[in-house]
């Protein structure tokens, strides 16, 4: 509403100068201005809050084994389980996931808001989270904020591997593809081990292609000279509303939204499951739960 306000009186402001005198803005005008803002205020929070829609993604890796052709990874990101998204939200999210049938499920940081007493029962079905090859975890900023040991021990007891700054190999016979994850960039804020890209390749088969998942995409031109194959983000939340995006690709290091060639590696910055409740609107800017299909490029 601020923001229509503040544009009826721009226009005022240019019409007079452009008339030479003082031009009065109507009632009228006003209040159809406060009409419109609180309609699209209105259905910006429902886009905010609703179950995200499955977007499918296909993404070229190269030097993929044969054995991992249509290899399907769900990506779930910045749930922010909180007073707005509680039990029920997130039991229908799963139950979708699920539906998927994928491969393997990853949750790349900021799935709370709030600490474990407050929000226990609302993350409890996470538990139903399944995959052939399991289901993993990396924190986000947002877990430090509310304590990151106790929220990864639960993760844990919900059925999650975690991820710490390191790896695991997945295997379909003899081919290898390797799951690589980093602590979050606040980590250092709090005293606590941050990302460390060396210590998460560390002993990984050489020529087995890397997927990282890395809460935050700014850091993406680094993992590409690594030689990673392929980093899977959030924490942008696709910029929330279309021309916004803008600016917060620039706190972002030019990534916010989407698919991305960086250097050779693949990005996908992921627009979220959900958003953080202190900032619930969407316009034009939806939420996903992503189906990522992997395919051999090259």
């Amino acid at each position: 509403m601020a923001v229509f306000q503040l544009v009826l009186d721009v226009i005022a402001l240019a019409t007079a100068t452009v008339r030479r005198r003082w031009v009065r803005i109507g009632v009228a005008a006003r209040y159809c201005a406060g009409f419109v803002a609180v309609t699209l205020s209105s259905y910006a929070v429902m886009q905010a809050i609703r179950v995200p829609e499955v977007r499918n993604v296909t993404i070229g890796i190269k030097g993929l084994p044969e054995e991992f052709e249509g290899y399907r990874i769900v990506q779930l990101t910045d749930l922010h389980i909180s007073r707005l998204f509680q039990a029920d939200w997130v039991e229908t999210t799963v139950t979708l996931a699920n539906e998927q049938k994928a491969d393997l499920v990853v949750l790349t940081g900021d799935l709370i808001d709030g600490d474990l007493q407050a929000r226990r029962r609302d993350v409890a079905p996470l538990s139903k989270l399944e995959a052939r090859d399991g289901v993993y975890v990396i924190p986000g900023n947002h877990e430090y904020y509310f304590g990151q040991h106790a929220w990864m021990k639960q993760f844990e007891e919900l059925g999650m591997t975690r991820i710490d700054n390191g790896h695991v190999v997945l295997s379909r016979g003899k081919a290898e593809l390797v799951l690589a994850g980093v602590n979050d960039l606040s980590a250092e804020n709090f005293g606590l081990p941050g990302p460390d890209l060396a210590q998460a390749l560390s002993g990984a088969p050489e020529r087995a292609p890397v997927v990282l998942l890395d809460h935050q995409p700014k850091r993406a031109r680094e993992a590409a000279g690594k030689g990673i194959a392929l980093q899977l983000s959030g924490h942008t939340h696709g910029g929330m509303i279309v021309g916004f995006d803008r600016l917060i690709a620039t706190f972002n290091g030019g990534f916010v939204s989407g698919l991305y060639d960086v250097d050779g590696m693949k990005l996908y910055v992921n627009n979220g499951s959900a958003l953080w409740i202190g900032f619930a609107l969407r316009l034009g800017v939806p939420s996903e739960l992503t189906v990522i299909t992997l395919k051999r490029e090259g």
